[in-house]
Formats: C-alpha cells, sequence, structure tokens
C-alpha cells in the first residue's frame, strides 16, 4: 500500500509539474518518476533562455520554393558525399545518436526584413565532415533539400566555425514548416542560407556553384551587414 500511495504521489506531483510548464520558461519535458526511472512528457516551448527573450517557433513567414516538405522519417537518409573519403548514409536516429549535441541563441535575419531569435540545438556540421573525410581537394560544401533547393558555403566556414544543423528550437522538435528533420543555422548570413529539409550534404571543388536563390541574383556570400544587429 505503501508503494502504491508513493506512485499516486509521484504522479499527482508530474501533473503539478506539467501544469506549471504551461505558465513558465525552462521546463525540459522530462522528469524523474521517483522509482529510479524517467517519465518523458510532451515537450514544452521555452521563451527565455539564460535571461534572453525568445521568439516563439511560430514566428517565421513561410517562404519556401514548394511549400512545407512532409518527411517520413522511418525512411529519411542523409547522405555525406561528393569529395568525402568515406561516403556516410545515415538515418534520422542515427545523427542524433552518433554525434555530440550542441546547443546556442542564434537569430535568423530575413531579407524580407522580419527576424526571429531561437534556442536551437543539434549537431555541429564539422563533425558530420571530418566522420566522413574531407578530400583535400574540396573548397566548397553543398547543402540539398528534399523539395530541390540547394545552397553552398566555403567548406572553411563550416570547419572553422560552430555551424549548427538543428533539429530542435526552443526545447521542441523542429515543426514540419521549420525544416523536420534538420534546418542548417547558418550564423552570420541571411535567412535564405538556411536551408531547411536537408538530405544531401556535398563535398566539391567547385567555387562557383550557385544555390536557388544565389542563382537568381542573391548574394552568394550572403553576409549580413553588421550594422543590421544594432538596428
Amino acid at each position: 500500500m505503501q508503494k502504491s500511495a508513493e506512485i499516486h504521489l509521484t504522479a499527482a506531483v508530474l501533473v503539478l509539474l506539467v501544469a506549471a510548464c504551461v505558465l513558465i520558461s525552462g521546463c525540459s519535458g522530462v522528469f524523474s518518476s521517483g522509482d529510479g526511472g524517467v517519465t518523458s512528457l510532451s515537450a514544452v516551448e521555452v521563451r527565455s533562455y539564460e535571461g534572453e527573450k525568445l521568439s516563439p517557433v511560430n514566428a517565421f513567414r513561410e517562404n519556401s520554393i514548394r511549400g512545407p516538405q512532409q518527411v517520413n522519417i522511418s525512411n529519411y537518409r542523409l547522405t555525406i558525399g561528393g569529395l568525402v573519403k568515406s561516403p556516410r548514409v545515415y538515418t534520422y536516429d542515427e545523427v542524433l545518436g552518433h554525434f555530440p549535441q550542441y546547443s546556442k541563441v542564434v537569430t535568423l535575419y530575413c531579407v524580407e526584413g522580419w527576424d526571429a531569435t531561437i534556442l536551437w540545438e543539434g549537431v555541429l556540421v564539422r563533425d558530420l565532415v571530418m566522420d566522413a573525410g574531407a578530400d583535400s581537394r574540396a573548397t566548397t560544401i553543398i547543402f540539398t533539400a528534399r523539395d530541390g533547393y540547394t545552397t553552398s558555403f566555403p567548406l572553411a566556414y563550416v570547419m572553422e566555425n560552430d555551424i549548427l544543423m538543428a533539429y530542435r528550437m526552443n526545447n521542441v522538435t523542429l515543426p514540419v514548416e521549420r525544416g523536420y528533420p534538420f534546418q542548417l543555422v547558418a550564423e552570420d548570413k541571411w535567412g535564405y542560407k538556411w536551408i531547411k529539409w536537408i538530405e544531401k550534404i556535398e563535398l566539391s571543388d567547385n567555387a562557383a556553384y550557385r544555390g536557388y536563390w544565389e542563382q537568381r541574383g542573391y548574394s552568394d556570400a550572403a553576409d549580413l551587414d553588421k550594422s543590421f544587429y544594432s538596428r
């Protein structure tokens, strides 16, 4: 009877914690069950992190070239190829389970004039490249999305910076509209470089490669004007 009472008390405490999550930011959605196990609950979106206010997940405008892409995660594969020593193919779970995960607050600035500050969680693109082994001839990294969208960067950009390929934002899994399963967090670049629904990463020696919007006149470098941050 005592054990039964403890279980009911634990359940009651969890209910109260879930209710509290609705009212405050910062709940992780995972609590101890009280008997050494873990009880998983639906993740709650956080709206602040270390004192910094975050934008809501739905603060983004839908401006993809073919609308949100529905990805069947059971069939999903991320390929790493091109000028690499060991081409790789990963499932979604393998990416999350094989590589260290990191989080940081980064603001996306769109050329349309809006922005969103989000706590992103993901894996480093650098780790993915290192696992495949970059060929010495590679100078460029090209990303391809489920909808055919592409963009590219100098390989040095991802190797010398902590560029994330995110799978969570504000403590919740990326919604379909935001690029589930993976979106690039292209720091210091305009939003059209933040490719969603990533399926393929290719290393190339073609520094002249141009992605979808870059072929249509957008800057290939896409560097943010630093004065934009202080507006």
